[in-house]
């Protein structure tokens, strides 16, 4: 009885004082960020100003979107002011704390400039200061209002719905995206961004999967951060809404995770990328400014590139950094395969590859400093580089260096043209730290939370909220367990109760439980190992003739559960 007692104790404590594992409740973002919940009217200028030289950018009519929906309940005023949104912040300082997800002070210049900010969640658009690298100057929505996306649909995108995150990106002024739930966004087709957006995704757990994902084309000034992007199709022949005042006729997209075309001052941060029919991040057409950090790769073949074609030399002024991500498991080849251009190259983690994880063509510039490349057990696979269908007499003259760089398990990095630093100046884009600190610096580039079940338009459920639903079952099992234990006690004093058939005379309990507990006269199957979902296995049985079946599907997997009371 003792050991019953403490045990749901323990429980309910554990539910009284721990913040840590509290999901996000059903109140709106909008109550959290009061104020102001109507757009203001969107101003007559067309993106066409912003964009005078590029004649592919569909200039945008005068009608505001104040006319279109005249109160947008999900753009609110300065959240940072809105006391209310603590109660976000103490979640995730304590996960922080626990979890390690919000470490600071790795020495990561992006996750120390906001993660060691307690209060971060109520100024989310400092982040915008953080950038580094070539996209560094990528300021997304900073300028703009708050954007609250409540609603994962995606039924038309012609006319989104208000509160969608296609509604959200298409608007022609700067908005700062966030999102009031956890949510799987499964897009019908091609998600086509407008310049000065923030999509941020801190705090919850957001998929874009099992559709169609995200294009940036022809725009400027983007920011992406911490969201889960997998298992994107190819999509379009259709009508696809790119601003409020345009849409326009899709062709086939491949069905890559982030496209980038003809943009710059772009910044892809992490997020989690895998399973995509193309590539998960392609840069192209004359793209530029641009950072790829602290990502985490998986599962895919074809995972990044840079470059539209040999013969495209408008890409000759394309510069991306590609820093403190991981290149994980699953991965097969381009982490990045490049074309002309500037590439910097820069304390990442390479652990998988089964061809090469660096490659090129049409004479790149690429500055590799202070990665660590773990190659393959396949002997035949350990070289880092590769330069794409090109003979040696072309590519000896290209500028490939490895500075800094660990090479383990065999892994090599085949160097050509100038060893010079001066001949880097361009493809330089921040200071290398020393490879030895890479497993650190890239600690937060791994998502370790769980994939949803391949559903539509279905909410997932975070960890947290997974962790608190065992709790609570677990206290309901011991719970069921003592109601039990005290009715075996009373029926042990009135008849005698035989132990079930093949159970020897002594007193044992089975599943992996405590033992001797049946001496204090409250007899019950043991706490049985394991964990996840299960159920009371094998039940309380043979108790003068009448068992106590087993009691399904709870969490905790208590397990045996046969007693024998003399």
């Amino acid at each position: 009885m003792l050991f019953l007692l403490l045990n749901i104790l323990f429980v309910q404590s554990s539910f009284a004082g721990d913040q840590r594992l509290q999901s996000f409740n059903s109140s709106s973002m909008a109550d959290r960020f009061s104020g102001d919940e109507r757009l203001q009217s969107f101003n007559s200028s067309s993106m066409a100003d912003r964009f005078a030289g590029d004649q592919r950018l569909q200039s945008f009519n005068s009608s505001s979107m104040a006319d279109r929906y005249v109160k947008n309940e999900h753009a609110v005023d300065n959240p940072e002011e809105i006391a209310s949104m603590v109660d976000l912040s103490i979640r995730n300082s304590t996960e922080r704390r626990n979890l390690g997800f919000f470490s600071c002070g790795t020495g990561n210049p992006i996750d120390d400039c906001w993660r060691c900010d307690p209060r971060w969640q109520l100024r989310r658009k400092r982040l915008a200061n953080c950038g580094i690298g070539f996209g560094r100057n990528a300021v997304g929505g900073r300028d703009g209002r708050y954007y609250v996306v409540s609603d994962p649909r995606d039924d038309d995108p012609v006319n989104p719905r208000p509160g969608t995150l296609r509604h959200a990106v298409i608007q022609d002024r700067p908005l700062w995206i966030v999102f009031k739930r956890d949510m799987v966004i499964t897009l019908k087709q091609e998600l086509i961004m407008n310049s000065f957006k923030t999509i941020d995704g801190r705090g919850v757990n957001v998929h874009i999967a099992y559709g169609a994902c995200i294009t940036i084309q022809f725009i400027t000034n983007v920011i992406i951060h911490g969201l889960h992007i997998h298992d994107c199709k190819p999509t379009g022949n259709a009508m696809v809404r790119s601003s409020p005042s345009h849409y326009g006729w899709r062709t086939m997209a491949d069905g890559d995770g982030i496209s980038i075309f003809g943009s710059s001052h772009i910044w892809i941060d992490h997020n989690s990328l895998s399973s995509c029919s193309d590539g998960l991040i392609d840069a192209i057409m004359g793209s530029t400014a641009i950072t790829i950090s602290n990502n985490y790769f998986t599962h895919h073949n074809e995972v990044m590139l840079l470059g539209h074609s040999d013969s495209y030399v408008r890409d000759k002024q394309m510069q991306v950094t590609i820093a403190y991500n991981h290149f994980g498991e699953g991965l097969i080849q381009r982490m990045p395969r490049c074309r002309h251009g500037y590439f910097h190259v820069v304390n990442n983690d390479y652990t998988h590859w089964v061809m090469y994880a660096i490659g090129g063509s049409a004479n790149p510039t690429i500055n590799s400093q202070g990665n660590r490349y773990l190659a393959p057990v396949n002997p035949f696979a350990k070289e880092v580089t590769k330069r794409v269908v090109t003979s040696n007499g072309v590519w000896r003259h290209w500028n490939w260096r490895s500075e800094g760089d660990l090479m383990l398990n065999g892994a090599y990095f085949t160097p050509s043209g100038a060893g010079a630093g001066a001949s880097y100046a361009r493809a330089s884009s921040l200071g290398a730290k020393s490879s030895s600190l890479v497993g650190s610096l890239t600690s937060n580039a791994v998502h370790r939370l769980l994939y949803p079940l391949k559903t539509h338009q279905m909410d997932i459920i975070s960890p947290q909220t997974v962790l608190e639903m065992a709790n609570k079952l677990n206290l309901m099992l011991i719970m069921a367990m003592a109601v039990a234990a005290f009715a075996l006690h009373v029926a042990a004093r009135t008849a005698p109760i035989e132990a079930a058939k093949g159970l020897n005379d002594q007193k044992n309990f089975l599943g992996g439980g405590f033992s001797g507990i049946g001496d204090s006269g409250l007899p019950f199957g043991g706490l049985g190992g394991g964990g996840g979902l299960g159920g009371i296995g094998g039940g309380l049985g043979g108790f003068g003739g009448v068992g106590i079946g087993g009691i399904g599907a709870g969490v905790g997997g208590v397990g045996g559960g046969f007693v024998k009371i003399p």
